[in-house]
Formats: C-alpha cells, sequence, structure tokens
C-alpha cells in the first residue's frame, strides 16, 4: 500500500522512479505492482512522451482505498485529540504553526 500512496498522492511514476522511492530493488517493486495490477488498484500505460517509458498509474479503486485510508486515520486522530485537555491542544497547534513555517521556509 506505501507504494500505491506515492502513485495517488504523488502521481504516476515509472517502475524504476518507484523502486527509488521505495528503496526497493525494481524486480521487488515489479512483483509488487503486479499484485497491485491484478488487485485493480494500478494501472501501466505507455508515457505519452517517449513510449519506451511505462508508467504507472493508479486506478479509481486505488484512489479510493487511499482517501479511505486517510479518512479513517484523520477521524481516529480528531477522536484523540477531543479527548485532550485545551491547553495541550493550544501547544499542538503551536507546534503545527512552527512546523509549517519551516516547510514554507525550504
Amino acid at each position: 500500500m506505501s507504494a500505491l500512496s506515492v502513485l495517488v498522492f504523488g502521481g504516476p511514476k515509472t517502475l524504476g522512479q518507484l523502486a527509488a522511492i521505495e528503496q526497493v530493488k525494481p524486480p521487488t517493486m515489479t512483483r509488487l505492482v503486479t499484485a497491485l495490477e491484478e488487485d485493480g488498484y494500478v494501472r501501466r500505460q505507455a508515457d505519452a512522451k517517449d513510449g519506451r517509458l511505462t508508467m504507472i498509474h493508479p486506478t479509481s479503486k486505488g484512489e479510493r482505498a487511499m482517501a479511505a485510508g486517510r479518512s479513517r486515520r484523520v477521524e481516529a486522530l480528531a477522536s484523540r485529540l477531543k479527548k485532550m485537555p485545551p491547553a495541550q491542544v493550544r501547544e499542538l497547534e503551536r507546534a503545527a504553526e512552527l512546523i509549517a513555517g519551516v516547510a514554507r521556509s525550504e
């Protein structure tokens, strides 16, 4: 599912790009992509600019699976935040502001 997440949230990739991102060897990624393809989560398509390359794209089923997983994680986190004391929530809000500032400055 990690590779599927890369495709859904990062866009189509070649097998080699996906293997590098996931830090696995290309034969391992080939097996993973084949399994994802057989399960209907991804599809392979020739690159429009360079027909020698094959791009791996998420399918709508793959996108729905990632969206559902994200939704479950957000709901679980929101539930935990509601149980926290207000002072701790304010600390987290401040930390989030600091992190966002660091991310913007790069």
